[in-house]
């Protein structure tokens, strides 16, 4: 029997993927694992049976990456769940500053009298925006959001180009190839007439557009953030707003100093907020956990190396491990010395973090050789399947 520590409402249509084989309740002693979407984990002490993390959602600042990647933990998110939620309320909100939908309807509904058709007539000059067709797009990351957003601008007749230097293979493959790649991020703000982020928040990301950027962005440009608020610099966002350089700040982040400038159009955090992407993020969060909890593949983890094996109903050995010279050595040497034969393994590595799969052939007392592989300088956790 699994446990699994529940900290936030899951949709329950994720819920009932879990079989009679897993506890999933609030309050646990000993949990194998969590569920989590926005709690803060950062602080946690965690108990020495927990084994995973599944976060419902992209986000995993409220997550210790290192912390938990150190102790032998793999922390899952939901990549591509929510994209099509956030690729909707991106173009919604293009839309919302391209034809000033949002001041129109606020004047609208302050019209009183009898002559409301006439005032509408005499004031809608006011509201005169301009059209997405043939207007270029700068997209700044083309991970699932980024690249499903292309497609679809491009459908729309917008020019789209992407930076992204980090692309991996199969968001390369899913990119139009109408979409130009470009490989300088100032290119990119030079001449776009929307900017739309779509990346990660991590140290190398944190103020991406800074002052010097920022002074880059074509005139009368609109910036639309739908990842997260850090990745600009407040004070330089402030700068080009009240200069007139860019033409609006359309985000999903707002705060006091944000909601104190022009010309911004501010959204209460809601781009996955849509019962589809809660349900999405839900289901993939609980087969992911599942997938490791039951096979110990390891798929979508944000601190461990992606690593699978077709499980064959053999018995089978996980290690997590420091990604030093010869731990594979090392290991393979002690399933020998308890005469333990290797019939199928694979290693993966990503940064500091390595992880190895190992199906055995004979049901010798393996449990000694847990022991003794945990003994190796550099092992995190092991476990036996």
């Amino acid at each position: 029997m699994y446990h699994v520590q529940l900290w936030n409402d899951v949709s329950d249509k994720g819920l009932k993927r879990f079989t009679d084989d897993y506890l999933v309740q609030r309050d646990v002693e000993e949990p194998d694992a969590f569920l989590v979407r926005s709690k803060d984990l950062h602080g946690m002490k965690f108990k020495e049976s927990l084994k995973a993390v599944a976060r419902a959602g992209v986000g995993v600042n409220n997550i210790p990456l290192d912390q938990l990647a150190n102790r032998g933990i793999p922390v899952f998110s939901t990549p591509g769940a929510n994209a099509n939620a956030v690729k909707e309320l991106v173009i919604a909100s293009l839309f919302l500053s391209a034809r000033k939908l949002i001041p129109s309807i606020l004047w609208t509904n302050n019209l009183r009298g009898h002559d409301i058709p006439e005032r509408v007539e005499a004031n809608k000059k006011q509201f005169a925006g301009t059209e997405l067709l043939g207007k270029r797009i700068g997209i700044v990351g083309l991970g699932a959001i980024g690249a499903s957003l292309a497609n679809t601008l491009h459908e729309l007749g917008m020019t789209v180009s992407g930076y992204d230097p980090h692309m991996s293979v199969e968001s390369a493959w899913r990119v139009s190839n109408q979409v130009q790649r470009v490989t300088n991020l100032e290119e990119l703000l030079a001449t776009s007439d929307y900017i739309t982020l779509h990346l990660p928040l991590i140290d190398a990301t944190q103020h991406l557009l800074d002052e010097r950027l920022l002074a880059k962005v074509k005139q009368g440009a609109t910036l639309l953030n739908f990842s997260r608020g850090e990745l600009i610099d407040e004070h330089a966002l402030a700068t080009v707003l009240k200069s007139g350089r860019l033409a609006n700040y359309v985000t999903d982040f707002p705060n006091a100093f944000i909601l104190s400038l022009p010309r911004v159009i501010p959204l209460p955090h809601i781009g996955a907020s849509t019962a589809e992407a809660e349900e999405n993020c839900a289901v993939m969060a609980v087969d992911q956990l599942k997938l490791f909890l039951e096979t110990g593949n390891v798929r979508n983890a944000v601190n461990f190396p992606a690593v699978e094996l077709p499980y064959s109903g053999k018995r089978r050995i996980t290690i997590a491990h420091q990604n030093i010279p010869n731990m594979v050595g090392q290991i393979a040497s002690v399933l020998a010395s308890e005469q333990i034969n290797i019939a199928n393994m694979i290693n993966g590595s990503k940064d500091g973090i390595a992880y190895t799969i190992i199906d055995i052939d004979n049901h010798l007392d393996e449990s000694i050789s847990l022991h003794q592989l945990n003994l190796i300088p550099g092992v995190l956790k092991t476990r036996l399947l």
